[in-house]
């Protein structure tokens, strides 16, 4: 794929009104999920679920796009047609999580590097096969006493870059996501800092890596103070923080900037979202790219009555859809 396709594909993922789904629980995360609701956590009870998530009528009308996982990818719609080709066919591109996975990493206790790319070549190959034309690698930033390290966050920035660089040149479009983990008691002041050294790391590593910047998504965390932090802000603040954040960090020639909803709530998560889209001048589209905030409430509704409840949670996942895709142009009134 050119660099014009992939500048294109990453253009579309951030079209006016519209983000991400992130259905990409690994299968421990949504074993977690259904456990929560009372789901027998089996094979086709996960196909079944992501397929009522994707099958939602008129999500395409906020929704460009889903960050799928390796199973999902592989599976079909009961009436045997693959996923990847529904949302295709329906206006949607299909995604991929290709990483392993956050391990402890070795000589700094309490830091995590993600795994994966031994023959990460052969898999992206794969999954374009398959139907993906966007990945999704995510790395993990604890906030704690005498943490991040530089090492962890140069490390997590080098994995980033190599994975980024392995995608374009597969043809997918890289979203690289430098997760800052809302768990702890720290301000937003040390939120920013940690978020803005992550960021820089991240520039830094793809520039040296040759990644096309015109064709990558950014996926972003708020910056946001820890959850046990006794000073919680106010919506604007955050808003202000992670814009000023982002204009001291992030290249104006990157096409956009997707947020994870990491640990907020939906509502909160939709209304951040919000207030940034309201601030003057952006230089990039700033979108969504929520699992939890996007999902949880048609999960609830699902479990409690597989078939009578079909509709009405096919019509949360709707309505969520379109409170993001509005406050992704800043219009969304709560």
């Amino acid at each position: 794929m050119s660099i014009e396709q992939l500048a294109e594909t990453a253009q579309a993922m951030v079209a006016p009104g519209k983000g991400i789904i992130a259905i990409d629980e690994s299968s421990a995360t949504i074993a977690k999920r259904f456990a929560a609701v009372g789901i027998e956590n089996t094979e086709e009870n996960r196909r079944a679920y992501r397929e009522l998530l994707l099958t939602t009528p008129k999500l395409n009308e906020y929704v460009s796009g889903a960050i799928l996982f390796d199973e999902t990818i592989r599976q079909s719609t009961k009436d045997g047609v693959p996923f990847a080709k529904f949302m295709a066919d329906n206006g949607m591109i299909p995604g991929i999580k290709v990483d392993k996975g956050a391990h402890p990493l070795a000589g700094c206790p309490g830091e995590l590097v993600t795994e994966g790319l031994d023959g990460l070549r052969e898999r992206l190959k794969e999954y374009y096969k398959l139907g993906a034309r966007f990945a999704k690698w995510r790395a993990v930033i604890n906030i704690g006493e005498s943490m991040p390290s530089g090492t962890c966050i140069d490390a997590n920035a080098h994995a980033l870059a190599r994975y980024a660089a392995l995608c374009q040149e597969c043809g997918l479009v890289p979203m690289v996501e430098p997760e800052v983990i809302m768990d702890g008691d720290h301000d937003i002041e040390t939120s920013y800092e940690v978020t803005e050294a992550t960021l820089r790391s991240l520039f830094d590593a793809l520039y040296a890596q040759n990644v096309v910047l015109e064709g990558t998504i950014l996926k972003a965390s708020m910056v946001i103070p820890g959850k046990d932090c006794e000073e919680q802000v106010d919506v604007e603040e955050v808003a202000e923080a992670t814009v000023m954040c982002l204009k001291s960090t992030v290249p104006a020639i990157l096409p956009g900037i997707v947020f994870l909803s990491g640990g907020q709530t939906d509502e909160q998560s939709t209304a951040h979202l919000n207030a940034m889209n309201q601030l003057d001048k952006l230089p990039w589209p700033l979108s969504f790219s929520y699992g939890r905030a996007m999902q949880q409430a048609a999960l609830k509704l699902w479990a409690q009555d597989m078939t009578g409840n079909y509709a009405a949670a096919q019509k949360t996942v709707y309505e969520r859809a379109k409170a993001n895709g509005l406050a992704a142009q800043g219009k969304w009134e709560g």
